[in-house]
């Protein structure tokens, strides 16, 4: 059987042995804690700043003085040429008009397109067809001007005053081109009668889009 002192002695070394082993975690803790304070934090920011454009167009009727038309009750008439022929249009006359459109300066760019207006049946429309293209020149006072080299068909000759474009034009931001319309109104050889002393103020809008 194990002595008293042996006893003793065992007690001490576990003892000791416990001791050693709190000294051990307490030194572990430290230096988990050392590396913790030595942590340090920083960052960097950026911002953006975002502002809106606009977009705006402007008509002229005679190709040079251009302002905003933007309701149908600020609408401006076109003038045409041979004015006596449009205040007394009669069989086989055509008469011309030129409108002009561009964007404003500043704006962003876009397209137009021409749109008609709807007319009761009965009135001087039902006897009128009508034909715009896009002439190179801010010009459209007779049938050369409406032929001349570089125009391009908006609405075929023939089309029922109600006929819309079936496509738009090209706007350049900042007023960097204008689209120069020339309409030509006429009434054909085979109106009759009924055509007589009828009149009629008909509206085109023209469609701006951003793009």
């Amino acid at each position: 059987m194990p002595t008293r002192r042996r006893l003793r002695t065992r007690r001490r070394g576990l003892a000791l042995k416990r001791i050693r082993a709190v000294l051990a975690g307490g030194l572990v803790l430290g230096v988990g804690a050392t590396v913790t304070l030595a942590s340090w934090n920083d960052g960097e920011y950026a911002t953006g700043t975002f502002t809106a454009g606009r977009f705006d167009v402007v008509g002229s009727i005679n190709g040079t003085t251009f302002a905003s038309h933007a309701t149908a009750g600020t609408a401006i008439a076109m003038t045409f040429a041979a004015a006596a022929d449009a205040a007394a249009l009669a069989p086989g006359k055509t008469v011309y008009a030129l409108f002009s459109v561009k964007t404003a300066n500043p704006s962003v760019a876009g397209t137009v397109k021409l749109t008609a207006g709807t007319y009761a049946p009965g009135t001087l429309a039902d006897y009128l067809t009508y034909g715009v293209k896009t002439v190179t020149a801010a010009q459209c006072a007779s049938a050369a001007d409406y032929a001349a080299a570089g125009s391009a068909v908006v609405i075929a000759d023939g089309a029922a005053l109600s006929t819309t474009a079936a496509g738009s034009q090209t706007l350049a931001a900042n007023g960097g081109n204008q689209v120069n319309y020339c309409f030509a109104i006429t009434m054909p050889s085979t109106a009759g009668n009924g055509a007589q002393g009828l009149a009629l103020t008909q509206t085109w809008q023209f469609v701006a889009t951003s793009s």
